[in-house]
């Protein structure tokens, strides 16, 4: 008896550890908006942005693509081609292209604005997942209007 007493006891505690550590594991892999980046399987830079990401908290899923299919998918989800960059990534219904800081993403998820999403067209050197920060050309991030027209959602200053 007092063996099994001891066996229920240890099982207890040892799921009440197992019931308070849970929620840890969960923040470790990225309990924060789920998103998913279409890319270039050899792209560094896109992989680079990706580490910014799941580091800030995002759960990060990829899928590979390039070329032709990336094109489309970028212009089937409502980018326009001069706003095209590296990769596209799609999150609680945006789209987002290139590489769109995280400030700017969380910022999206709060505002929710009538919008197909947010832009930074081109690899702008500094911007997040391409080169440091303090060496920064200025870039614009754009908010892509459904009806297609885009206006700058922040602006970033050179750096030198």
């Amino acid at each position: 008896m007092t063996r099994n007493a001891f066996s229920r006891r240890t099982l207890l505690i040892g799921g009440a550890a197992l019931a308070a550590a849970l929620p840890f594991r969960t923040l470790a892999q990225g309990a924060g908006p789920a998103i998913h980046v279409m890319k270039d399987p050899n792209c560094g830079c896109c992989s680079a942005w990706i580490e910014i990401l799941e580091n800030d908290g995002f759960a990060v899923t990829t899928e590979a693509s390039a070329g032709t299919l990336l094109m489309r998918y970028k212009l089937d989800n409502g980018i326009p081609q001069e706003m095209a960059s590296c990769h596209t990534a799609r999150v609680e219904g945006f789209m987002i292209e290139g590489h769109v800081p995280v400030a700017d993403i969380r910022r999206l998820l709060a505002d929710r604005p009538d919008a197909i999403g947010l832009a930074v067209p081109g690899m702008p050197f500094g911007s997040p997942g391409m080169g440091p920060e303090d060496q920064r050309e200025a870039y614009d991030v754009l908010l892509i209007r459904r009806d297609g027209l885009a206006e700058v959602y922040s602006r970033y200053e050179a750096r030198s």
